[in-house]
């Protein structure tokens, strides 16, 4: 069956071609059925391959289809790493991936290029496939940049609006700008292993010392790549605009591919970085800045996607901060958990933006969740596990982060309590604008609101489902548990004796666990008083607000200051080299060229006048020359 792991990749490779080539001949609901299946065929044959897995001795078996590049000392096959991390992610991206297919189905259904939809949707998940089964960082770049391609083009998906086209550029570009790190980082790891295979990169490791010059620069290098894709400060001002493609592709870059991206890359490479105590202290900093930031900012939201979308930001942010120190294990529970309610909460909001005809503007919802009971569980559980809950899923893969931090860095356990608090609140708000109250909307579409399809719904139930049971996966030891998760992962992930895995005091954990509970379950009756009791409303646009509000309400000025020191400066010296350098130099050059070849030929065809005689005199006068050159050449 490994040996065969490539028909993972097939399968949406093969939907992405049908549903492309077909596209004017297939209804939208034969795509979304062709691109869902290839999906859900892909899922079946990676849950194969886990249990496959953990009845091997190695847990790591390396597939190598054919050689792809060899010249000089660069040699590199076209192959597959299939071991508990890349499995783990398959079945993440598959899983996660094949639900939102299918709810694309219904929300999808009545959109005119529906077929090109499922075709990039398709094509999104294998380029997501190919970059964690790969065996070598190259092929991982290819999968790496596939993924921002699919993005680009779904963001954009509805191009007739500018908006969309900016947002779907911006994410984009500053996508590239995280690649030339990664693209750095790949020329350092050639000239310092002589490889880019996985495998003999991560044993010649062990050759260094800790903070080694060049193991910090490669490190750094893909940290950049990381922050690129995984929307961390400074480069996180994409993903809150990536909310203009459909919601369904929200939910799939939001919880099972793009932005795991560069978790699961530092995940992998986890030999190298455990060797830079700099970088690990760099990815601290800027996790526990991005999840205090961005759960800032999620107050202030009035779009129910920004919400949910500066949410995973500050989510990813704590995944960072468990990478910082060193719980990769840690880090990829998060992961695994926060795809099951991230999915469903992006899914949740697309069933009420579908029912209430578009409106995504929070303080025009409002009590809705008897017309759309289904919706209204599974947004609730949804919540309850992203606000850390015992005991749906967030709780234990949250705890789980607080632990780690509390034991190396008590500042940081601090700051991730504040981000817990703020995170609870603007979900809880979020929660009772939409479902409680009354409505606030247009009456006409009151009256049309109404569950969704069950297309739609039971895609809720089952992520709900793994929203409520996702934390069993690695019941911690203070619970009797035997962390079941991270044993799994543990072959794949280089520990370091300070990291990870250590005896704590259980007592202690669950102390602390039970009073950051306490606080949370304080926040959330906070936000029930001030939203359900007193029905308190979020200001209008043109309300003034005060200096903080404000500057929180503007998401603290991110893109004005990018658009100020780099978007204006770039267009100022583009627009000074277009009049002047373009105008003057390289404009007067090419012209100039071309005038000098006119003026040549009018004057050379002088030369063919028709005249025999003249044509003899210059054949003369031509051999005249010739010998005499060749005699004063002698």
């Amino acid at each position: 069956m490994f040996q065969n792991s490539w028909l993972i990749l097939l399968f949406p490779l093969l939907g992405f071609v049908v549903t492309g080539i077909f596209s004017k001949k297939l209804t939208g609901k034969t795509s979304g059925i062709i691109a869902s299946l290839m999906v859900l065929a892909s899922f079946v044959y990676s849950a194969i391959l886990f249990f496959q897995l953990k009845q091997i001795t190695n847990s790591s078996v390396s597939v190598e289809l054919f050689n792809w590049i060899s010249s000089g000392k660069l040699s590199i096959s076209f192959g597959f790493l299939i071991d508990p991390l890349s499995v783990t992610m398959m079945m993440i991206i598959t899983g996660v991936g094949f639900l939102i297919h299918l709810f694309s189905i219904g929300y999808m259904h009545h959109d005119e290029r529906v077929n090109t939809y499922f075709s990039q949707l398709n094509l999104f998940v294998f380029s997501m496939l190919l970059l964690v089964m790969s065996s070598n960082y190259l092929l991982m770049f290819v999968g790496w940049e596939g993924v921002g391609l699919c993005s680009y083009l779904l963001i954009g998906f509805w191009y007739r609006k500018n908006a969309f086209n900016n947002a779907a550029r911006k994410a984009f570009i500053m996508n590239r700008i995280g690649d030339l790190g990664f693209i750095i980082g790949l020329i350092a790891i050639f000239t310092t292993f002589n490889s880019l295979d996985f495998n003999t990169v991560f044993s010649q490791s062990s050759h260094f010392l800790s903070g080694e010059t060049i193991i910090t620069f490669i490190t750094l290098m893909l940290f950049v790549g990381a922050i690129g894709k995984s929307a961390q400060i400074p480069l996180f001002t994409w993903l809150p605009d990536a909310m203009a493609g459909p919601t369904p592709v929200s939910a799939l870059i939001h919880a099972a591919t793009m932005v795991a991206a560069g978790i699961y890359l530092v995940v992998r490479s986890s030999s190298l970085f455990i060797l830079a105590p700099i970088t690990m202290d760099v990815i601290l900093v800027v996790g526990v800045t991005t999840a205090l930031v961005a759960a800032i900012i999620a107050l202030l939201q009035n779009d129910i996607k920004k919400v949910l979308a500066y949410s995973t930001v500050s989510q990813l942010g704590l995944m960072f901060i468990a990478l910082g120190l060193g719980a990769f294990s840690t880090s990829l529970f998060h992961v695994t958990t926060h795809a099951f309610f991230k999915a469903l909460l992006f899914l949740g909001a697309g069933s009420i933006i579908h029912s209430l005809q578009g409106q995504q503007d929070i303080r025009l919802m409002g009590g809705i969740r008897k017309s759309m009971p289904i919706t209204f569980i599974t947004f609730f559980i949804a919540v309850l596990a992203i606000s850390g809950i015992p005991p749906f899923s967030g709780f234990f893969s949250k705890d789980e982060i607080l632990a780690e931090a509390f034991h190396s860095n008590p500042l940081v356990w601090g700051l991730i309590v504040i981000t817990s608090i703020l995170t609870s609140f603007y979900m809880f708000r979020l929660l009772f604008l939409v479902f409680y109250g009354s409505y606030r909307g247009d009456s006409k579409t009151f009256g049309k609101i109404h569950e969704s399809p069950k297309i739609m719904t039971i895609p809720l139930i089952v992520l709900a489902v793994l929203a409520f049971a996702g934390g069993f996966l690695n019941i911690p030891a203070m619970f009797g548990g035997t962390e079941n998760f991270a044993t799994f992962l543990k072959p794949s992930i280089t520990l370091f004796n300070d990291f990870g895995f250590e005896t704590k005091n259980h007592l202690t954990e669950i102390l602390l666990a039970l009073g950051v509970l306490l606080l949370i379950i304080v926040t959330i009756l906070v936000s029930w008083y001030v939203f359900v009791k007193k029905s308190v409303l979020p200001v209008s646009d043109s309300t003034k607000r005060g200096i903080i509000s404000k500057f929180i309400y503007n998401k603290f000025y991110f893109d004005e200051i990018y658009n100020f020191f780099i978007i204006k400066p770039y267009h100022w010296f583009s627009e000074k080299f277009t009049s002047f350098i373009e105008t003057n130099i390289i404009d007067s050059i090419v012209n100039g060229i071309g005038s000098i070849v006119v003026f040549v030929g009018n004057k050379a065809r002088l030369l063919q006048n028709g005249n025999i005689g003249f044509y003899m005199f210059v054949m003369i006068i031509a051999m005249i020359s010739m010998i005499a050159c060749i005699i004063w050449l002698k």
